[in-house]
């Protein structure tokens, strides 16, 4: 199934959600009025979401002549996976962390925070940012930028739903209006995390080939979910829906909402990924 397939399924099932919304809100016309504002969210969502992304996380753009050991990392890397040059962002932001974004290889960006650059040796963020370009290379950024962006806009409507009450002539009620203002972000968190689960496994696996080092990409792992535990990412608990684009969750997840992580265990991905470092086939392959 290719990766533009799955972003048309994913567009069309969040579309639904989003129309059921509107329903909730103000009957048929409500969810002509949803329909209409989905298919405009999903044009701007293919075409301007990684730079919406950016924007919120106000990460700026990093130049050769800026940052020239980075850069350089990036591109070799990028060379090594078969890959053009993408966009080099730095956020300033004390949490370890980084994602990718675009909505294919020639328009993609990479963006690590400053957080990262000071904790990991340089062996370990270029694991990371290999990572970031097995996410890359998979045209996994499309589905998880364009997911956070509508996953997002579903949130605030369902907010609107919950808080102006909805539409009361809808047969179900203003508890069943309730109810699916509450499920409604629900689904949308449960559609993130299926997409990012299994890709953050083979985004490992495909980043450890490009650098080289799988046990240098597992001990990145292990630094990072230990700074994103005690390090609050500002941006990212204020904009919950994007927290499946990076490489650790960045928001503070108690036990409670393990169910809902969009990530998986940190532990397992770290015994994978040393698995492979000493199997000699796997190192033959990097």
């Amino acid at each position: 199934m290719s990766g533009y397939f799955k972003t048309a399924m994913l567009l069309a099932a969040l579309t639904a959600v989003f129309m059921g919304v509107g329903w909730m809100i103000g009957g048929t016309g409500g969810m002509a009025v949803a329909f209409v504002v989905a298919l405009g969210m999903n044009a701007m969502a293919y075409w301007y979401s990684d730079k919406m992304v950016l924007s919120h996380y106000r990460a700026q753009p990093v130049t050769q002549e800026a940052c020239p050991w980075l850069y350089d990392m990036a591109a070799d890397l990028a060379a090594r996976g078969g890959l053009p040059m993408p966009a080099l962002y730095v956020i300033e932001n004390a949490q370890p962390n980084a994602f990718a974004t675009g909505r294919d290889p020639d328009h993609a960006a990479v963006a690590v925070t400053t957080g990262i650059m000071s904790v990991l040796s340089r062996e370990e963020l270029a694991g990371v940012i290999a990572h970031e370009l097995a996410h890359i290379k998979n045209r996994d950024t499309l589905i998880m930028t364009v997911t956070a962006t509508l996953a997002g806009a579903l949130s605030m409507l369902a907010n609107f739903a919950f808080f102006f009450g909805g539409n009361r002539n809808n047969g179900i009620g203003m508890v069943g209006t309730i109810l699916v203002a509450i499920l409604a972000p629900v689904a949308a968190s449960l559609v993130q995390m299926a997409i990012s689960r299994a890709r953050e496994y083979e985004a490992d696996r495909i980043g450890a080939e490009i650098c080289g080092q799988p046990k240098a990409l597992a001990e990145a792992l292990e630094k990072i979910a230990a700074g994103a535990a005690r390090i609050d990412n500002v941006q990212a608990e204020d904009n919950p829906a994007s927290a499946h684009m990076f490489i650790i969750n960045p928001l503070h997840v108690h036990a409670i909402d393990g169910l809902f992580s969009t990530h998986p265990p940190t532990e397992e991905r770290i015994r994978r990924l040393l698995s492979m470092s000493y199997n000699p086939w796997a190192r033959a392959a990097a």
